[in-house]
């Protein structure tokens, strides 16, 4: 693969951590007891991906692979907020597939949306303002920011267009799709020439034009990683319609209709889905068919017998490709539009680990004060406006044994406990 075409990189993101709130006091000439005034973190930064439509490869993730967002900024006196952390905005072309690395789930298709948050930052604490009552008047105690979400993520290129080229090498993909759009891949007669995906774009008539992509050519073995036909398939995975080029003249010394069956039977190996999209089939290289070979004859049949629209082209001399054009464009009237790839990735709830692990300060007669890097996670995960996801909070933080714990150290039901930016009246 050259180092100009990058289809698929594994990265590294990290969104901000939230500040910490600050402890201050309201200093102020003839004014006595001024109280609290301690602002709130700033929230960190989030890592958001959005759409680039001036890039076509992920060759720009290739060398920088970690992305981090920045930092919430510390609260300050006077109620002073922490400025939130910058994002990070990571651009990637249209057509990326962000998947889960281990279980390969589909995170978000970013075919379709401009802007999507990978990371959400950590939220910023709250300074000691938030702590005053009337009887506690002097809170010398302020709460630190949540914890950003750090993860690794996978960056796969599917091309987006409508039709796909498909076919052994060097049977006159390149040349079809440089005589009927404005691409100009590089043609020549040996093996392998195409060495990426190639795109073009196809005018047939005022109003009515498609996108189709050349792929390198696929041999046997392909799907189980032969050649450089597996590396591509995914690029046809969007594809409404696949266009078989098959090299009927046999000028490469093989039999046409045996690498008709052959390129199917790879299709089939590496998607049941890809294998059953609508197909064309076009036979090529007409020019070059000597007088008394049956190979138009074979190839014909074997294509009607797969239910397959059968064209005589030659790309060499243009011969047919117009009429092939206007085929294609016709057909994909009456196929959906192209495939995005629904979100099926259902992130692990954070596992709570023990209640010995936490820290419990008491401040005051009546407040607790919980912090712990689990508790941090757990609660980054939580939707406090969804009662469902409150209760497994709950049943999480009482099958730990935090609240065995606060009842040993004396809590009495009234107190408030204080999870970093959350609170609860304790009632047994």
């Amino acid at each position: 693969m050259p180092s100009s075409f990058v289809d698929h990189v594994t990265i590294t993101v990290s969104s901000g951590k939230g500040g910490n709130g600050a402890v201050a006091f309201h200093r102020e000439k003839y004014v006595a007891a001024g109280g609290p005034d301690g602002g709130d973190g700033g929230n960190g930064g989030n890592v958001i991906l959005q759409v680039a439509e001036n890039m076509t490869t992920l060759m720009d993730f290739r060398y920088h692979r970690k992305y981090k967002a920045g930092d919430g900024q510390d609260g300050r006196g006077a109620r002073c907020r922490g400025k939130n952390g910058a994002d990070c905005v990571i651009r990637v072309p249209r057509g990326t597939v962000v998947r889960d690395p281990e279980t390969k789930a589909v995170i978000q298709d970013m075919t379709e949306t401009e802007e999507f948050v990978l990371c959400k930052g950590g939220r910023g604490g709250w300074g000691n303002q938030h702590f005053a009552t009337p009887t506690r008047q002097v809170p010398n105690f302020a709460k630190p920011g949540l914890n950003g979400v750090t993860r690794e993520v996978e960056l796969e290129l599917k091309l987006l267009a409508d039709v796909g080229l498909v076919g052994f090498p060097n049977v006159g993909k390149s040349t079809l799709l440089t005589v009927t759009s404005n691409a100009h891949p590089k043609v020549a007669n040996y093996h392998f020439t195409t060495l990426f995906p190639n795109l073009g774009v196809i005018y047939v008539d005022e109003g009515a034009s498609f996108v189709m992509a050349d792929i390198p050519g696929i041999i046997e073995g392909a799907a189980e990683g032969a050649g450089l036909g597996h590396d591509f398939l995914r690029h046809i995975d969007r594809c409404r319609l696949l266009l078989h080029i098959v090299d009927v003249s046999g000028s490469e010394g093989r039999d046409p209709v045996e690498d008709f069956h052959a390129i199917n039977e790879e299709l089939r190996q590496y998607s049941r889905e890809l294998a059953e999209r609508p197909m064309l089939v076009a036979a090529n290289k007409a020019d070059l068919l000597s007088p008394d070979s049956d190979n138009l004859e074979r190839l014909q049949a074997a294509a009607e017998e797969a239910g397959c629209e059968f064209f005589v082209i030659s790309a060499a001399t243009t011969q047919g490709t117009r009429a092939l054009m206007q085929a294609t464009a016709a057909r994909l009237q009456d196929l959906p539009p192209v495939r995005v790839f629904e979100a099926d990735y259902v992130a692990p709830e954070p596992q709570p680990g023990s209640a010995d692990e936490l820290t419990i300060r008491r401040e005051g007669d009546d407040l607790w004060l919980v912090e712990g890097e689990w508790l941090s996670r757990l609660l980054g995960s939580i939707n406090m406006n969804d009662y469902e996801s409150l209760a497994y909070m709950d049943r999480q933080l009482r099958e730990c044994g935090l609240y065995q714990r606060l009842e040993d150290q004396g809590i009495q039901d009234g107190d408030t406990v204080s999870l970093y930016d959350w609170e609860f009246t304790y009632e047994r």
